[in-house]
């Protein structure tokens, strides 16, 4: 509840300055999560999601596909609880680019491929086995990654920065407190400053 006198507003004797501070602080804070958290979050996106998208259409320019035939031998390999991720072997393959002589390379195949079998690999202009370029899921998943860690670091230095204006205005108070105490203190105790 406001008091006005003569149209002004009155000061508050149990409004400290650190209070005023506190709460303006909590203003910006607040003003910050809700602005500065998402626009970094939108900002690292947008790089991330364009540096990815480069980096894949460069693979995608540098790198090919090709049907090969395995000739190679295949490490026989026990069932795995893993589940989650297809294992690969590096083997030996061979192709035939058209109007050209046979070739072979050392290329990754899935698990369960056997010799004579015919997988698809992906070469290099040198004509080394390599991994396929990055798909758009992959784009994607590094543009949420890097948007998420940006507006979550910016959100973390946010609320570190309250939190020492906090522990600073909390020293403040206390240290008035302690003061006010020194000159209160006799009054109520009857006891004479030292």
């Amino acid at each position: 509840m406001r008091i006005r006198v003569h149209g002004r507003r009155r000061r508050n004797p149990l409004r400290r300055r650190s209070d005023v501070v506190e709460a303006w602080t909590a203003l910006v804070v607040a003003a910050l999560l809700l602005v500065a958290v998402p626009a970094a979050g939108v900002l690292v996106g947008r790089w991330a999601h364009a540096d990815a998208q480069a980096v894949a259409t460069q693979q995608r320019a540098e790198r090919h596909r090709v049907r090969a035939e395995v000739v190679g031998q295949v490490p026989e390999t026990l069932p795995s609880a893993d589940g989650v991720r297809e294992r690969t072997y590096r083997v030996t393959v061979r192709w035939t680019p058209s109007g050209e002589k046979a070739r072979t390379a050392t290329a990754r195949v899935p698990e369960g491929t056997h010799r004579g079998d015919r997988v698809d690999v992906w070469l290099d202009a040198r004509g080394r086995g390599v991994a396929p370029p990055t798909s758009g899921t992959l784009v994607w998943q590094h543009t949420v990654t890097m948007a998420t860690c940006a507006a979550g670091g910016t959100a973390a230095v946010v609320l570190l920065g309250h939190a020492v204006v906090r522990r600073v205005a909390m020293r403040h108070r206390l240290d008035e407190w302690e003061r006010e105490w020194a000159l209160t203190e006799p009054q109520w105790t009857r006891r004479r400053p030292a």
